[in-house]
């Protein structure tokens, strides 16, 4: 996908949609349509920024931008997380490539920030600064016999570039460097980061060679996906946005990259997504998997089930990329996207009770056991204890999956209840996990019935937000998948669901969402979704063909919300959720389709 735009900032800010991502399988750089780094935590996703412009306008970056009026073209290389970026100006082109290298045995000891500039026609005269910020501790700048280096912190970081680079400090130290992009010149400047590491200093020349190794090895792992149906070129893009999201140490799956980001601009709910939900890893592992990804899933559902396993009597929401706990909610003295503040590091979710992760992680290992794969005692015998606890606290109040403040009977918690317990007795009588299939069996028979004693609304001809309440919530969408349908209630729940809380192709969470933040693209897609599930597959299509052309000025890259009325993207980013979700609606339409290309029947 190649996109055209000229990039402008408002107040120091570019949209969010102007942002592509670079990543190792450790940290994630975003880069601004004006070639600017604004946002990198290195040298890990959850460590504190070394570039913070997303914040802050003055709060960091690393830019290589025209000193003239220009206009962009960008793209990724076909089945590749290296992006590429050409510079048009009154003068002539040039092209910037880039990438967080990896090496031939995968990510590096240490960090590697590449940038190629290649002059492709006339001349191009870049400004090159950056500007890293402190946010991990002091800095201070030592000339080492090797190498000039700027300690920061606990991280040693140096700037590698060609002699031929004019280089100033200005009076903060922060590094100006001038280049001029002749037609058939290029260079490479790069800067390295290592935590508490000896720093390797290789010859510039194989940092730039790097860059096409890094390509080759992001185009082996998009090629080894194996789906091959309706749109198969935005699955591939799509499963190669989440991968950056898989911590590669662990093989924990982070919900985004990005902290603080507004899900309404000047709003308060900017909160810190750089840790891994037990719902989002369990829903990346399913999607991985359909898409013919094995080596992610099985190191991600190993260190859930690790994860899980050590932790406490029951599981938590969400934990760090490392398997701790998740640190306190704190607000960070910054100014905040485009003035939305407070910006906030840490995530208080974690005390809270989210009952449809039993479903999550039950649904997930059935995928698993499904597609051939063998569960080990280990995780067979949490598997077991969980079916058993979901048994006792299904009938508990809980923050359901929004994690609102209002503990309440959600539907969808309670229904993640019932497909727990359902899977718990599916696996059991296959012989991967032991336990009482019967009793399970029963147990969700009595959840079904209560949801459908409780969660009705006779009123809104729809299952509603909780019992007893007449609101709705589009999660319920995404149980269609799950094969809850019956009496025609889920197919009139989506019915309520579109009339009520979409506009076009996108959704909102739930009733007066709309008052409190963008529409969430997740919920777009399953939209989709239930669509195809419920039988109506060219509709399904129709509906993602338009939903992509609302997502397809982000260079792949998929944000947490839009706002309907300006397309403008909100919430963190990259986030997962959304590319998820947006693979489960593609791989919905191919399912649901026959052989023949007529849709299924409800």
């Amino acid at each position: 996908m190649l996109t055209t735009l000229t990039p402008r900032r408002s107040d120091g800010f570019l949209p969010l949609e102007h942002y592509g991502a670079i990543g190792d399988g450790r940290s994630v750089a975003l880069v601004g349509a004006d070639g600017s780094i604004d946002w990198w935590c290195a040298p890990d996703m959850d460590s504190p920024p070394l570039f913070n412009r997303l914040h802050d306008a003055s709060g960091g970056r690393f830019s290589i931008t025209p000193r003239e009026p220009f206009c962009i073209e960008r793209r990724y290389r076909k089945h590749s997380n290296v992006l590429e970026t050409v510079f048009i100006t009154r003068t002539g082109s040039a092209r910037v490539t880039e990438s967080l290298n990896s090496g031939v045995a995968g990510r590096l000891p240490w960090c590697e920030l590449a940038r190629r500039i290649e002059g492709l026609s006339g001349y191009v005269d870049f400004d090159i600064h950056l500007e890293p910020i402190c946010a991990a501790g002091p800095a201070r700048r030592v000339t080492h016999p090797n190498a000039d280096i700027r300690y920061i912190g606990d991280l040693v970081t140096t700037f590698r570039h060609d002699p031929e680079l004019e280089i100033d400090l200005d009076e903060d130290e922060r590094t100006v460097a001038r280049w001029t992009a002749h037609a058939g010149k290029a260079t490479c400047v790069a800067l390295l980061v290592s935590d508490r590491a000896p720093l390797a200093i290789p010859a510039l020349s194989e940092i730039d060679a790097r860059i096409d190794l890094s390509d080759r090895e992001w185009r082996r792992w998009a090629d080894q996906l194996t789906y091959d149906g309706p749109f198969a070129d935005d699955l591939r893009r799509c499963a190669l946005s989440l991968k950056f999201l898989v911590f590669s140490e662990t093989g924990a799956i982070a919900a985004a990259a990005t902290s603080g980001l507004p899900e309404r601009i000047g709003g308060e709910k900017n909160y810190d997504y750089r840790y891994a939900w037990v719902r989002d890893a369990a829903y990346t592992i399913k999607a991985l998997l359909r898409a013919g990804s094995l080596e992610e899933p099985i190191a991600a559902f190993g260190w859930l089930v690790r994860t899980l396993a050590n932790d406490g009597p029951h599981p938590q929401v969400v934990y760090t990329l490392t398997g701790a706990e998740v640190p306190d909610e704190e607000i960070i003295d910054v100014p905040g996207y485009r003035g939305s503040r407070p910006v906030r590091t840490g995530n208080r979710a974690k005390e809270q009770i989210q009952l449809s992760c039993y479903g999550d992680i039950l649904e997930t290992a059935s995928l698993f056991a499904r597609m051939g794969h063998v569960i080990d005692p280990d995780a067979a015998r949490l598997l077991t204890r969980l079916a058993d606890q979901c048994m006792e606290r299904w009938t508990l109040r809980d923050s359901g999956i929004w994690e609102l403040e209002d503990e309440q009977h959600y539907t969808f918690s309670k229904i993640g209840c019932w497909l727990a317990l359902s899977k718990a007795a599916q696996l059991a009588r296959d012989g991967h996990i032991a336990g009482d299939a019967d009793k399970w069996e029963r147990e969700s028979e009595r959840v079904r019935a209560w949801i459908d004693e409780n969660c009705w609304s006779e009123k809104l001809q729809a299952y509603t937000c909780h019992a007893g309440s007449e609101k709705l919530d589009a999660s319920l969408l995404l149980t269609t998948r799950f094969d809850f349908e019956h009496d025609g209630r889920l197919a009139k729940t989506l019915v309520a669901i579109e009339r009520d809380l979409s506009v076009g192709p996108l959704v909102y969470r739930f009733s007066d969402a709309d008052r409190q933040e963008g529409a969430f693209v997740a919920c777009s897609c399953w939209l989709v979704e239930a669509y195809a599930f419920l039988g109506k597959v060219d509709h399904a299509e129709g509906l993602l063909k338009t939903l992509l052309e609302k997502l397809g000025n982000n260079f792949g890259i998929l944000t947490e919300q839009i706002d309907p009325t300006t397309g403008e993207g909100l919430g963190n980013l990259p986030q997962g959720l959304s590319h998820l979700a947006l693979l489960h609606a593609i791989f919905s339409i191919q399912e649901n389709r026959s052989p023949a290309g007529i849709s299924r029947p409800v």
